[in-house]
C-alpha cells in the first residue's frame, strides 16, 4: 500500500481547531485589553505625544501566539482575524475597524514567519514576529487612521514603542505561553508541544 504523505503546509483538522480556539481565546483576552489599553494609551499619549504604543503589543498577540503554535502559513493571520472578530463582535469601541486591525497585525506577523519559511520558530524568530505584527498596525494607523497628519515626533515614539511592545508583550509573552502550555501536554500534536 502507497503511503501518501501530505504536504508540510497542508492544514490538518486539529490545526484549525486549535487555530480557532486560540483565536476566540486572544479574542476575549482582547475584549478585557479594549478598556484598560485604551485608557492605558491614553494617559501615555497625555504623558508624551506617542508614548501611549507601548500598550498596543497585547492586541498583536494573536497572530505571533497562532504562528507560534501552528507553524503553517496562514496561521498568524486566521488567528488574529479570529481574534478580531471575536473582539469586534463581543464588544470593542472600535468596531470594524478592529478587523482591518487584525488583518493588517495579522499579516505583519506573518511576513516574518515566512521569511524564515515556516521553519523557524526560536525566541528572536518570535520577538520579530511581534514587531512584524507592531509593523502592521503602524502601516494601518499611518495611512489609513491618520497618524500621518500628526507630528513626525509624534510618528517617531509611537512607531518605536508599538515596535517594543510588539517584541515584548506579543513576542517574548506567545513564546513563554507556548512553553507552558506544551509542558500541560496541550500542545502534544504539534511542533511547539514535541519541542519543550
Amino acid at each position: 500500500m502507497q503511503k501518501t504523505n501530505q504536504p508540510k503546509s497542508s492544514w490538518r483538522v486539529i490545526d484549525i481547531v486549535i487555530a480557532s480556539v486560540l483565536g476566540v481565546a486572544c479574542g476575549l483576552i482582547f475584549i478585557v485589553w479594549n478598556s484598560i489599553g485604551y485608557a492605558w494609551t491614553t494617559a501615555f499619549h497625555a504623558l508624551t505625544p506617542g508614548l501611549g504604543g507601548i500598550a498596543i503589543g497585547i492586541w498583536l498577540l494573536g497572530g505571533v501566539l497562532g504562528g507560534l503554535v501552528i507553524r503553517k502559513p496562514g496561521a498568524a493571520i486566521f488567528v488574529e482575524v479570529v481574534a478580531a472578530c471575536v473582539s469586534a463582535a463581543l464588544a470593542s469601541q472600535f468596531g470594524i475597524s478592529t478587523i482591518y486591525s487584525g488583518l493588517a497585525q495579522g499579516i505583519g506577523a506573518e511576513i516574518i514567519f515566512a521569511l524564515f519559511l515556516y521553519r523557524r520558530y526560536s525566541l528572536p524568530t518570535t520577538m520579530l514576529a511581534g514587531m512584524g505584527a507592531g509593523g502592521g498596525a503602524i502601516f494601518l494607523e499611518m495611512f489609513f487612521y491618520g497618524n500621518l497628519a500628526k507630528t513626525m515626533s509624534f510618528n517617531i515614539i509611537y512607531s518605536t514603542t508599538v515596535l517594543i511592545s510588539g517584541a515584548i508583550l506579543a513576542g517574548l509573552l506567545s513564546w513563554y505561553l507556548v512553553r507552558a502550555l506544551a509542558r500541560t501536554g496541550a500542545l502534544d500534536r504539534f511542533a511547539a508541544g514535541r519541542e519543550v
